[in-house]
């Protein structure tokens, strides 16, 4: 019986930082998104045309990274 309860309370913790993990992970990507779409929205207010001045400032930026 002892051992049938430490099993169950095993998998119980398993599944429970299973679930944990994948809602880090979850946030994680929700932060980055907004992230990215603030970078996105900067980028578009600084140069709001598109046009060659824009292009080029924007390679120059990727090259630097």
């Amino acid at each position: 019986m002892a051992d049938n309860y430490l099993e169950n309370k095993f998998e119980a913790l398993q599944l429970r930082r299973e679930k944990e993990k994948k809602a880090r992970q979850a946030a994680w990507k929700k932060r980055m998104d907004a992230y990215r779409k603030r970078l996105q929205e900067q980028a578009m207010a600084e140069c709001p045309k598109e046009g060659p001045v824009c292009e080029d400032a924007s390679k120059s930026r990727e090259d630097n990274v």
